[in-house]
């Protein structure tokens, strides 16, 4: 049983979805929430099963344009 615990990870995916049991910090919320330097819209959560938006590609949508054809 001990084995088994320690094998378990806290990040990873599952059915094709991230997951993240991690304990949420500011700063990796942030980075999923508002980062500039990731072109993805759609960004793992930075606590739990799924997936979060980046709402800094939201408010800025023709920079997402030209970052994706890059």
């Amino acid at each position: 049983m001990a084995m088994a615990r320690r094998r378990r990870t806290r990040t990873g995916r599952w059915l094709g979805l991230p997951y993240d049991w991690r304990r949420p910090t500011w700063r990796r919320t942030l980075q999923r929430l508002w980062n500039r330097r990731d072109t993805r819209l759609l960004t793992p959560k930075s606590y739990g099963w799924g997936y979060d938006l980046n709402f800094y590609w939201l408010a800025h949508p023709l920079q997402w344009r030209r970052a994706r054809r890059r």
